[in-house]
């Protein structure tokens, strides 16, 4: 496989022992910040970026916008950037390929591509198309290909974990690098899906999902927050926001806020 790209080999060691821990960005500022706070790698949420540009999620955000985002970001921080491209933002293998060369032509080492709605034969499809065009320019792309079974109730409940992992297996061989299953919180479960999906297994974060330590002993490389972060932050501008057009009041403006020193400090470079 091509190694060419030390960026693109730190981020599959990531994946290797323990526990990569990822609080998902939504733009270069975003970005800047959590790296900041010791990440080891930056993930993207495609819901978030698609609502920092006022779009909804789902395949609705331009291309041209999701390149960008990546551009920016790759620009802004040192540690490995792994992009969440949806399905790939195309129906087309080929098309889904061309998307995926150009965020990673923009900086992107990692990718997550999701089966959603889509047949399973078609994302298989994606996923060797992609690892082509990742192939051709000579990047080892982390490919973590997400299983929506738990997400969007694909399977019913006590079948759940058999049909993950036999897609797991066709994405696998397809050439997926890690398999990432949100949704899954029961932790027999997710012990089963660690052990027998043959790729690191990726979780999201959930109510009632056991914490970091425990996740990393039940066999899960990976935990990503999602769009937790953005729809927190949303959250506290709305409260805000809503409390300051009514009263005109600026004193809770300042509670908990960072510092414009600081702020501008932080965005001056990567550290």
């Amino acid at each position: 496989m091509p190694t060419n790209s030390p960026a693109a080999r730190i981020f599959h060691d990531l994946h290797q022992n323990g526990l990569l821990v990822l609080a998902n960005a939504w733009d270069a500022g975003s970005a800047r910040l959590i790296e900041s706070l010791g990440a080891r790698a930056v993930a993207t949420t495609s819901c978030g970026v698609a609502w920092s540009h006022g779009y909804p999620d789902g395949d609705a955000l331009p291309m041209d916008r999701v390149v960008w985002t990546v551009a920016s970001i790759a620009r802004a921080v040192r540690v490995p950037v792994t992009a969440d491209v949806e399905g790939g933002y195309s129906d087309d293998p080929a098309g889904v390929a061309a998307n995926v060369a150009r965020v990673i032509e923009a900086g992107a080492v990692g990718i997550n591509l999701e089966d959603g709605a889509a047949s399973v034969d078609l994302t298989c499809r994606k996923i060797e198309a992609s690892r082509r065009a990742a192939e051709r320019l000579g990047v080892e792309i982390f490919i973590n290909a997400r299983c929506d079974v738990y997400l969007r109730g694909l399977a019913p409940a006590g079948q759940q974990v058999a049909e993950t992992l036999r897609r797991a297996a066709l994405y696998r061989d397809a050439g997926a690098s890690g398999l990432f299953a949100p949704g899954v919180v029961e932790a027999g479960e997710i012990r089963e899906l660690a052990a027998n999906a043959g790729l690191p297994l990726n979780v999201m974060a959930r109510s009632g999902l056991p914490d970091g330590a425990g996740l990393a002993a039940l066999g899960v490389r990976r935990l990503s927050s999602g769009g937790d972060l953005a729809e927190a932050v949303y959250g506290r501008l709305r409260s805000l926001a809503v409390a300051y057009l009514a009263s005109g009041d600026c004193s809770p403006l300042l509670e908990g806020a960072m510092g414009y020193s600081d702020l501008n400090e932080l965005m001056a470079g990567p550290a």
